[in-house]
């Protein structure tokens, strides 16, 4: 039976072990038909945007005051349409999680094996965009999984990278 888990490792200082099945309850998480329609934002956007959500609601609790937490609700439940996620197809950010390996100084591309044995090398800046698929129309990539890597422009996804083992960092 085929490990259901990637690596990202080499030239970093925290190896990572992931296992893409756990991503479908991930806020995260990408629609990837969405994606397609529309791009992904860069790494950088990303944390602009939650600096200003932070910061906006930091300054609304300041001026209107915090409300504690009403120990009756079930603020901390986290709803899900169990359509949607058995029908969609998804995706995740990549660059984050390669962020998280805290890449040595000097690195500059990544390199992606595949099961089949295929190399495919990437600079950092190209990595920045790439986005693993881990869900086709609601189900796990059993057969050519555990992930496909779909770059950012959209160039490939049609053919994306199947089949990923490792992600080395270079």
């Amino acid at each position: 039976m085929q490990e259901f888990v990637f690596f990202i490792k080499g030239e970093v200082e925290h190896p990572l072990t992931i296992d893409p099945t756990v991503w479908i309850f991930d806020e995260r998480k990408i629609d990837l038909d969405l994606f397609f329609s529309k791009g992904l934002e860069t790494t950088e956007d990303a944390e602009l945007a939650y600096q200003k959500a932070i910061s906006q609601q930091w300054d609304k609790e300041i001026i209107e005051g915090s409300e504690p937490p009403n120990p009756n609700d079930n603020g901390n439940k986290i709803a899900y349409n169990k359509k949607e996620l058995t029908t969609k197809s998804y995706g995740m950010p990549l660059f984050p999680f390669i962020l998280n390996t805290k890449p040595k100084q000097g690195t500059s591309k990544l390199r992606i094996v595949t099961r089949d044995g295929e190399n495919h090398i990437l600079s950092l800046t190209e990595a920045k965009t790439l986005v693993a698929g881990f869900s086709n129309e609601g189900k796990p990539l059993k057969n050519d999984g555990p992930i496909h890597l779909y770059f950012g422009d959209g160039s490939n996804q049609k053919n994306p990278i199947k089949n990923v083992n490792e992600i080395i960092v270079m």
